[in-house]
C-alpha cells in the first residue's frame, strides 16, 4: 500500500535571492535540490520544514516528494530519508550511491540523547495480551516489508526465539505504521510493532486512538533512520548540507518545530553506525528466515 501522500511533490525557494557558493554549483544543474522521504506520513510535514530550512540556508531552492518505490532513491534523489533497512540493504549492491549524513536525536528520556529509536508491540487495550508470548498464533500487521522496525527486527526477535515455523495466524502488509495501528485499533488485527517516534506523535496528537493501545512489548534499539546524500554531489555541497543540519538544534527559528516533531537535534553518523541491523539481518539471513510468518 502506498503512503497517501505519495504522489505529493512540494517546492520550496529560499528567503533570499542572494547566492553563496553552494548556489552556484547547483545552478549549473538547472533544478532544485531534489529531497525524498520513504518515512512515516504524519511526519511529512516535519521533511518539508527540513526542506525550506535547507533552501533557506544554502539559498537554493529545493523541492521534496514522497518515495513509492527505493528505484526512484537513485533515480530522483539528491538528499534521502530513509529507514535505516534499506540502507543497509543498498549499501550490500556493492556499489552504493547514497551516505549517511546525520540521524535525528529524539527528545525523550528513552533515547538518553542517541541517535536510536524503538519497535514498541501494540495491542488493544481491551485484549487479554501481555508479552509478545501470547502472541502465538494470533493475527499481526506490519508497515511495510523494508522497515527496521516494522519487519527487520520482528524478524530478528524469532529467529533468536527459535520461532521460525510459523508464529502468527495471519500476517498482513498495512503499508504503513499508522494503518497498522488503526486496525490494531478497530481489531482487525491482533497486534503490530510500530517505530517509537511515530508512536509517541501518536499518543500525544491523537490521545483517542492511543488510549485504546497498550505497548506489551519493545524490541531494540536500533540505529534510527539516517539523511543520506548521494555520492554524486560533490563533497563540499554534502558537507554544507550536513552543517545546516548539525546547526538546526541550536537555531532559535528551527527549535519550534524540532521540539514540535519530538526531536532534539540531529547527529553526525556513518554507514559503520548501520552495524546492527546488518548483524540482525545477517542472523536472519543465516537462518533462511527471511520472511515473517
Amino acid at each position: 500500500m502506498k503512503s497517501p501522500l505519495s504522489a505529493l511533490t512540494t517546492q520550496h525557494s529560499p528567503l533570499t535571492t542572494h547566492h553563496n557558493g553552494t548556489a552556484r554549483t547547483l545552478s549549473r544543474s538547472r533544478r532544485p535540490l531534489r529531497l525524498i522521504t520513504y518515512l512515516a506520513p504524519n511526519l511529512f510535514w516535519f521533511y518539508q520544514f527540513v526542506s525550506r530550512h535547507l533552501a533557506k540556508k544554502l539559498r537554493y531552492p529545493t523541492e521534496i516528494s514522497v518515495g513509492s518505490d527505493y528505484a526512484q532513491l537513485r533515480e530522483r534523489a539528491d538528499i534521502a530519508f530513509i529507514c535505516g533497512l534499506p540502507y543497509v540493504e543498498h549499501t550490500l549492491l556493492g556499489d552504493p550511491h547514497f551516505e549517511p549524513l546525520v540521524a535525528p536525536v529524539l527528545t525523550p528520556e528513552r533515547y538518553s540523547g542517541k541517535p536510536i529509536y524503538f519497535s514498541d508491540v501494540i495491542v488493544h487495550r481491551d485484549s487479554p495480551f501481555r508479552c509478545f508470548a501470547d502472541l502465538r498464533g494470533r493475527s499481526w500487521a506490519y508497515n511495510e516489508l523494508q522497515s527496521q522496525s516494522g519487519y527487520g527486527i520482528v524478524r530478528y526477535h524469532l529467529v533468536q526465539k527459535g520461532e521460525t515455523n510459523g508464529y502468527f495466524s495471519r500476517v498482513i502488509a498495512a503499508g504503513y505504521h499508522e494503518r497498522a495501528i488503526h486496525m490494531v485499533n478497530s481489531g482487525e488485527v491482533d497486534a503490530s510493532a510500530i517505530d517509537s517516534h511515530v508512536l509517541a506523535l501518536l499518543v500525544r496528537d491523537k490521545p483517542a486512538i492511543a488510549s485504546n493501545l497498550r505497548v506489551i512489548d519493545t524490541f531494540g534499539p536500533s540505529p534510527i533512520q539516517p539523511i543520506v546524500a548521494g555520492n554524486h554531489l560533490s563533497h563540499s555541497l554534502k558537507s554544507q548540507v550536513k552543517k545546516v543540519l548539525l546547526e538546526m538544534g541550536d537555531d532559535p527559528m528551527a527549535k519550534p518545530e524540532l521540539a514540535r516533531a519530538l526531536v532534539n537535534r540531529f547527529e553526525s553518523v556513518s554507514n559503520s553506525t548501520y552495524d546492527d541491523i546488518r548483524r540482525m539481518q545477517a542472523v536472519a539471513e543465516a537462518a533462511q528466515f527471511l520472511t515473517i510468518r
